[in-house]
C-alpha cells in the first residue's frame, strides 16, 4: 500500500511535467522528484488486474482508465521483449501488437517511465524505440527527455546518451537540430555528463547539415563545458568546410588537427586534395599529399588522379606525368580517369599532339577504352587550337564508338565554333542537341552569348540570352559576369554594378572572377577604395583571390602612385597560394621606376628572371631606359644581358629607338655598337633614327663610323 502523501506528491508532478507550458529545467527537476517516490503500486507489477490503493476512490475515472491502459502496455512490452534477439550494435527490437494511435504521448512517457522503474533499461528502450517509429512519437522531443533521464536515473549512461543521439538525429530531420542541442546542454546542466562521443554527433549532423558556422560555435560550446575534442571532432570540421568548398577554413582546421597529433584518414584526405586541386592550390594539395604518406596513410588511385588532375589543371605537366611514374611505382594502374585529366592538362598546354597520342594509347588499349570525357577533352583540345575540323571529326569517331555525346560535348563544339567566329554551325549544333534529347543548357547559351559579346554583336548576343529564357532557362553565375564584364569592358562601372546587385538578390554567390572583373574595372579608374571593398568582401565570402585578381591590385595602386600598397599585396600572393607570373612583376617593377626606386625594381627584375620568368617588353624596356635616363649604360647593359639573344636584339632595337627620339645619342651609339656585334642585319627602322638623331645632334661623325662598321660586316 501507498501512502495518501506519496500518491497526492506524484499526481502533482506528473500534472506539471505533462503540461504543454513546461519549460526544460522544470521538466528535470520533476524527473528527478519522480525518481524518489514510488508513484503507481502494483499487487502484480505487469497484471491487468485493478490498482489496489488506499485512494482509489479519489481517482477520476479517465486516470484509472489510463493508468490500466498504461499497465496493460508494461505488460505487453515485457512479453514481447526477448534480450536474445537484441544486438549491441542495433536498437532492441519489439514487436508488439499495438494501435499507436491508441496511445497518448503523455500515455507513452509513463509506460518508459514505468517499464524503466520496474522491468529495467532495455526493456524501456525497446519500447522507446517501437514508439519512436510513428510520427505521433518521433518528434516528441519529452519522451526523449524521459527516457534518457529514467536510463541516467537507472545508472545506464550509455544508454541515456544513446537516446539522446537518437532525438538529435531525428530532430535535425525537421530543422529543429539547434532545440535538439539546446536541450542537450540541458541535460548536462541537470546532471546528465556530456560526452565527447554525443557532441561529436550534434557537430557531425550540423556540418551534414552546411551548418558549418553554427558547428564552430558547437566546437567553442565543447571546449568551454571542459569535453575535449577528438579526432572525429575536427575531422566532422574539416568535412564540414570541404563539402562547403570554403578551402581557407579547410585549411585552418587541418592545421589545427595535425598540430594536435591526430591521424587523418584516406577518404577525408582525398576529400581534401580534391577540394585544393579543384581550387587550384595544388601546391597546397600535394603538401597534403606528402603529409599523409608521412602519417603512415597509403594513397590510393583517387589520391594520385586527384593530385594528377590539378597538376595538368595548373599546367604543370611534367609534375603530372612524374607522379603518373610514381602511381605506378607504387603498383597503382592509371585507369581511364587518369590517362584524360593527362589528355586535358596536355590540351590545356596547347599541347594537342602530344594528347592525342596518348588518347590513341587508349583507344589501342584493351583495359581502358576513351569515355566521353575523354572524347569531349580531346575535342576542347583542338577547339582552342581552332582546329575545328579535328574537333568535328572526333565527334563522329566517338558516335561511332557507340558513346553518346553529352550537353558538355556539344557545349564544347559551340564554344569552338563561336571562338571561330562560324556562328552558323554553332546555332546548327544547338538544334541538333534538341533533336538528340540533350536542349541546350545555361552554359551552352552563355558561351554563344559571351563570343557574340567579343565579337561585338552585342544586340545579337542579348537577343540570343533572352530566347535562353523564354525557354525557361535561369541565368547562372557566368550569365551574369558576362553582363557585368561587358559594362566593364565600356567603362559603365555603374551598370556592372547593377547586374552584380542582381545576382546576389537571386541568391547567386559571385565567384571570383565576378569579384576580380569588377576589381579590374575600379583599379583602370583609378577607384582603389571600391577596389579594396571588393577585395576584402570576396575574401570575407571565402572566395580566393587569383593571380589576375591580385595583378590588377597591383596594376592600380602603381597608377595611383601608391607603391607601398602595391608591394603589401604583392607580398600577401601567397596567403592565398597565388604565385606572380611576368605580368606581375612587370606591374610592380614598372610603378617602382616611376617613383625612381631602380635598385629595388632591379632586385625583383633579377628575382623574377632567377624564377625562370621572361619579363615582357614593356618591363625590360622601362628599366634599361630609366638607367639610361640616369646615365648608368652599364647597369642597363648587364640588366639586358641576362635575357635570350633573340630578346635581347628586340629590346635594344627599341631601346635605341626611343634614346634616338631624346636625343640621347651617346648612350644610343653604346647600344647600336652592342647590337652589331650581335647581328649584323641591323633594322632599317632602328637605323634611319639612330642617322636622324645623329644628324639633328650635329654627330655626322657617328653616322659615318656605325655606316662604315655595317658596310664592313665588323661583328
Amino acid at each position: 500500500m501507498v501512502s495518501l502523501r506519496i500518491l497526492r506528491r506524484t499526481h502533482e508532478l506528473q500534472q506539471k511535467l505533462l503540461s504543454p507550458a513546461s519549460n526544460p529545467i522544470s521538466i528535470f527537476y520533476t524527473l528527478f522528484s519522480l525518481r524518489t517516490l514510488s508513484y503507481t503500486h502494483y499487487d502484480d507489477p505487469y497484471s491487468t488486474t485493478t490498482i489496489t490503493t488506499a485512494t482509489s476512490t479519489t481517482s477520476t475515472s479517465s486516470s484509472s482508465q489510463s493508468q490500466s491502459l498504461v499497465r496493460t502496455i508494461c505488460a505487453l512490452v515485457c512479453q514481447s521483449y526477448s534480450p536474445q534477439t537484441h544486438l549491441r550494435s542495433s536498437p532492441p527490437k519489439l514487436n508488439l501488437d499495438l494501435n499507436a494511435d491508441s496511445l497518448t504521448n503523455e500515455q507513452a512517457i509513463s509506460v518508459v517511465a514505468s517499464l524503466a522503474e520496474e522491468a529495467g533499461s532495455m526493456v524501456a528502450l525497446s519500447f522507446f524505440y517501437w514508439a519512436i517509429g510513428f510520427p505521433k512519437f518521433r518528434y516528441f522531443m519529452r519522451l526523449y527527455i524521459f527516457c534518457a533521464m529514467s536510463l541516467f536515473g537507472n545508472g545506464n549512461l550509455e544508454r541515456a546518451h544513446e537516446v539522446v543521439h537518437c532525438m538529435v538525429r531525428n530532430f535535425a530531420e525537421i530543422g529543429r537540430l539547434k532545440e535538439a542541442a539546446d536541450m542537450v546542454f540541458e541535460m548536462q546542466n541537470q546532471g546528465l555528463m556530456l560526452s565527447t562521443r554525443t557532441l561529436n554527433c550534434v557537430l557531425g549532423i550540423a556540418c551534414d547539415l552546411g551548418l558549418v558556422e553554427y558547428a564552430e560555435n558547437l566546437f567553442e560550446e565543447m571546449c568551454v563545458r571542459g569535453v575535449s575534442p577528438d579526432s572525429l571532432s575536427y575531422k566532422s570540421m574539416v568535412v564540414g568546410y570541404c563539402r562547403n568548398r570554403r578551402v581557407l577554413e579547410v585549411d585552418r582546421w587541418l592545421s589545427k588537427m595535425l598540430e594536435r597529433g591526430f591521424v587523418l584518414d584516406n577518404v577525408t584526405f582525398t576529400l581534401i586534395i580534391s577540394l585544393f586541386c579543384e581550387k587550384s592550390l595544388v601546391s597546397r594539395a600535394s603538401w597534403c599529399f606528402d603529409k599523409m604518406i608521412r602519417m603512415g596513410v597509403k594513397p590510393n588511385l583517387i589520391n594520385f588522379t586527384s593530385l594528377i588532375h590539378g597538376l595538368c589543371q595548373r599546367g604543370s605537366i611534367k609534375q603530372a606525368f612524374e607522379m603518373l611514374e610514381e602511381m605506378v611505382r607504387k603498383g597503382w594502374k592509371p585507369n581511364v580517369y587518369t590517362h584524360t585529366g593527362l589528355i586535358d592538362g596536355l590540351c590545356k598546354k596547347g599541347w594537342t599532339e602530344r594528347a592525342f597520342r596518348l588518347f590513341l594509347k587508349l583507344v589501342r588499349s584493351d583495359n581502358y577504352k576513351p569515355n566521353v570525357h575523354t572524347y569531349t577533352a580531346m575535342i576542347r583540345g583542338y577547339c582552342e587550337e581552332d582546329k575545328m575540323s579535328r574537333a568535328e571529326m572526333l565527334l563522329s569517331r566517338m558516335k561511332e564508338q557507340g558513346l553518346i555525346p553529352n550537353t558538355n560535348t556539344y557545349t564544347t563544339l559551340v564554344s569552338g565554333h563561336c571562338k571561330a567566329g562560324n556562328f552558323d554551325r554553332a546555332y546548327e549544333l544547338m538544334d541538333i542537341m534538341g533533336k538528340e534529347g540533350f536542349a541546350p543548357n545555361i552554359c551552352t547559351y552563355n558561351a554563344v552569348f559571351d563570343s557574340l559579346c567579343k565579337k561585338g554583336r552585342v544586340q545579337e548576343a542579348y537577343k540570343l540570352i533572352k530566347k535562353g529564357f523564354r525557354r525557361g532557362l535561369e541565368a547562372d553565375r557566368v550569365t551574369y559576369t558576362i553582363f557585368i564584364s561587358e559594362h566593364c569592358k565600356r567603362g559603365d562601372i555603374n551598370g556592372a554594378l547593377v547586374f552584380f546587385n542582381k545576382m546576389l538578390k537571386v541568391g547567386l554567390q559571385p565567384d571570383m572572377h565576378s569579384y576580380t572583373t569588377l576589381i579590374a574595372a575600379f583599379c583602370r579608374q583609378k577607384k582603389m577604395k571600391e577596389s579594396e571593398k571588393f577585395f576584402e568582401l570576396s575574401v570575407r565570402l571565402g572566395s580566393i583571390p587569383t593571380k589576375e585578381t591580385y595583378t590588377s591590385m597591383i596594376c592600380g595602386y602603381c597608377r595611383d602612385e601608391n607603391i607601398a600598397l602595391a608591394i603589401k599585396f604583392f607580398h600577401r600572393m601567397g596567403d592565398h597560394g597565388c604565385a606572380p607570373d611576368s605580368f606581375t612583376y612587370g606591374a610592380l617593377i614598372s610603378g617602382l621606376c616611376k617613383e625612381e626606386k631602380l635598385e629595388e625594381a632591379r632586385r625583383l627584375y633579377d628575382t623574377m628572371m632567377d624564377k625562370g620568368l621572361s619579363p615582357c617588353e614593356v618591363t625590360r624596356l622601362t628599366l634599361a631606359y630609366k638607367y639610361c635616363k640616369k646615365d648608368d649604360s652599364a647597369a642597363a647593359m648587364v640588366l639586358l644581358e641576362r635575357l635570350e639573344k633573340k630578346l635581347w636584339i628586340r629590346t635594344v632595337n627599341t631601346l635605341v629607338r626611343k634614346l634616338c627620339s631624346e636625343k640621347k645619342v651617346g648612350i644610343a651609339t653604346l647600344f647600336f655598337h652592342k647590337l652589331v656585334d650581335k647581328d649584323q642585319n641591323v633594322d632599317r627602322v632602328t637605323l634611319a633614327a639612330f642617322k636622324t638623331a645623329c644628324y639633328e645632334s650635329n654627330k655626322y661623325a657617328l653616322v659615318s663610323d656605325l655606316t662604315e662598321r655595317i658596310s664592313k660586316g665588323i661583328g
